[in-house]
């Protein structure tokens, strides 16, 4: 592997909000082997970068995407091969990377096999941390039977059905996806805002199957993360040890200060409704009036909420929801953050340090410093002073 010298740039890291001014970094072997003040002539035969006074960041972490959906219409489940998943899987990692983003912890559909070809350098991709399946109750968020008794489930080696009931049937579908080889375990927790067939504000799986589920994802040492919207659901959640909370619509201080006490993170995705609200959705699709409404009565019940989060004290992940919403976009969710009273630095935060630590990964991603992975962007503005730029 090339050595790389970047020379003058200045360093955004997570830990403060003055940059470091006009540094060079040396980076052997994928590595960050480290930072100077002072410009060398040592490192001439080595691929040089000049930075021209730009601004040098962490690679970003967008802790909620979906890197192998684009819009989740039931039409396409039943038109299109599944083979063209994967295939448009490639172009919406590209999109992904040349967003800044060079991890996702991937909240449902990428499998073990994405996961080999982004390892293997296959094609350009943002490094992986998947949940294979989402488990879902029968009858709530995604399970896919339809009124019409049709059931568009997919499932095949390695993607296990992700619907189950009861305590040995959630153990066993929690088995199941640890099997097909899952980073994290995902589970729907309340009905969803754009489900034809649920309710939001209703909690989906019992405290008994939660703990279950919980239990058996640390006894593989790994963690859970929740869609939840309901009130009911996040504290469920949050009291069975959930360590994420997506979405989080309709929580209260109450629940958030029970968040902040059990340091369980919240990614709440603020940007897919708004840009669902003021872009639409396809003018074929059957729910689309109905999906808008919903997304009207709630856009501003969550921003206060997420607001009221923040103020006790919860620490918060970025995430996206790209494949909800088209990929690339994933660091609007950063100003959207900043407009709910996160500073610009601990939005910054919330889209590195933080979600490298929900895979304890700090020691290897989420900041610019020697012996971590050289994951990093350059931008030309300041993002402390203009976050918005970072969309750009």
């Amino acid at each position: 592997m090339s050595s790389i010298y970047i020379k003058n740039v200045n360093i955004i890291n997570p830990f403060s909000e003055e940059p470091l001014d006009e540094r060079h970094v040396l980076i052997e072997n994928g590595r960050i082997k480290s930072l100077h003040t002072e410009e060398s002539t040592l490192y001439k035969d080595h691929i040089v970068i000049d930075g021209e006074d730009d601004y040098l960041l962490p690679g970003f972490i967008d802790s909620h995407a979906h890197i192998m959906a684009n819009g989740f219409h039931k039409e396409d489940i039943m038109k299109d091969p599944l083979s063209y998943y994967f295939y448009n899987a490639v172009d919406n990692m590209k999109a992904t990377i040349d967003a800044g983003v060079t991890t996702v912890r991937d909240t449902g559909l990428a499998d073990i096999g994405v996961k080999m070809a982004q390892e293997r350098k296959i094609f350009p991709a943002p490094r992986l941390n998947i949940s294979i399946k989402p488990l879902a109750i029968t009858g709530g968020h995604f399970d896919h039977y339809l009124n019409s008794g049709f059931d568009m489930e997919i499932a095949y080696p390695g993607f296990p059905v992700g619907t189950c009931d009861g305590v040995e049937g959630v153990l066993r579908k929690t088995r199941e996806v640890i099997r097909a080889r899952a980073d994290f375990i995902k589970i729907m927790a309340s009905g969803g805002i754009l489900s034809p067939y649920t309710s939001s504000d209703i909690a989906q799986f019992n405290k008994k199957e939660l703990k279950t589920i919980v239990d058996e994802a640390e006894n593989h040492k790994l963690k859970v993360a929740a869609h939840c919207h309901s009130l009911e659901g996040i504290e469920r959640c949050a009291k069975a040890g959930i360590k994420s909370i997506e979405h989080g619509t309709f929580i209260d201080k109450k629940t958030s200060q029970l968040l902040a006490k059990k340091r369980i993170y919240l990614t709440p995705t603020l940007i897919v409704h708004k840009t669902l609200i003021e872009e639409g959705f396809p003018v074929w699709d059957s729910f689309a009036d109905d999906k808008i409404r919903k997304l009207k009565e709630v856009v501003k019940i969550h921003k206060e909420n997420i607001e009221t989060a923040y103020q006790e004290g919860v620490n918060f992940l970025m995430g996206s929801d790209c494949g909800v919403i088209d990929h690339g976009r994933n660091l609007g969710e950063l100003k959207q953050l900043v407009d709910v009273g996160l500073s610009p630095l601990e939005a910054i935060q919330a889209g590195t340090i933080e979600g490298a630590k929900f895979f304890n990964q700090e020691n290897e991603l989420g900041s610019i410093e020697a012996g971590k992975i050289a994951d990093m962007i350059i931008v030309k503005d300041n993002p402390i002073d203009k976050i918005e730029s970072l969309a750009d």
